[in-house]
């Protein structure tokens, strides 16, 4: 049976779709059978993979639904893969809700900034509320600034896990994903490929620890 992680976030705006497509292809690349599923309405990871389509790359497994059929086809998809990722609404309703009760881990991307960070509460709440291990995932992060500590330190304090692996503020993540693709298939030995890499290895380490 798969491994489920939903990428969550209350947040509009966090880099939820670019995280769920770069991790989904970093698995692919290590040999791991994962499907892609898009339940937020916005219909951003489907845009993407009509795109993908075109471009040529490796095919995914991906699906796209809504509502009470979400948990369905999660289940489904999770008979035939090693993990199925969930690209879930900027939104705690109900389609939030069934993809984080669905998740071994609720995966939360989290631009390092205050705002963002008091954002990110109604996630944490409905993890909570659910009962599934949370994950931050620091995304969009400068390369220098006292801020990114502050934060890291502040999410200490409230007992929230932070993955040691941190996306940077990088184009290639967004100019990859015009295309259908991902940094680590238009720019596989630059940063934002190792960077992804690595958040990959941490997710999967802790999925199986």
């Amino acid at each position: 049976m798969a491994r489920v992680i939903a990428v969550a976030q209350q947040k509009g705006g966090a880099g939820k779709t670019t995280l769920a497509a770069h991790l989904t292809v970093a698995w692919a690349l290590a040999g791991r059978s994962v499907a892609l599923v898009d339940i937020d309405p916005q219909g951003s990871l489907t845009r993407w993979m009509r795109e993908r389509e075109t471009s040529g790359a490796a095919a995914l497994a991906f699906s796209t639904v809504s509502g009470w059929r979400t948990q369905t086809e999660v289940e489904r998809l999770a008979r035939g893969h090693d993990l199925v990722v969930i690209d879930s609404p900027p939104h705690a309703e109900t389609e939030a809700r069934v993809a984080v009760r669905a998740a071994d881990l609720v995966l939360v991307p989290l631009q390092p900034s205050p705002l963002d960070h008091w954002a990110t509460a109604p996630t944490f709440q409905l993890a909570q509320a659910e009962r599934r291990p949370v994950l931050v995932a620091l995304n969009r992060v400068p390369a220098r600034g006292k801020v990114v500590d502050a934060v890291i330190e502040t999410l200490a304090r409230e007992a929230v896990p932070v993955a040691a692996a941190r996306l940077g503020s990088r184009q290639a993540f967004a100019a990859a994903m015009l295309q259908g693709l991902t940094a680590l298939e238009t720019e596989p030995r630059g940063k934002a490929a190792m960077e992804t890499l690595a958040l990959a290895k941490e997710v999967t380490a802790r999925l199986e620890g």
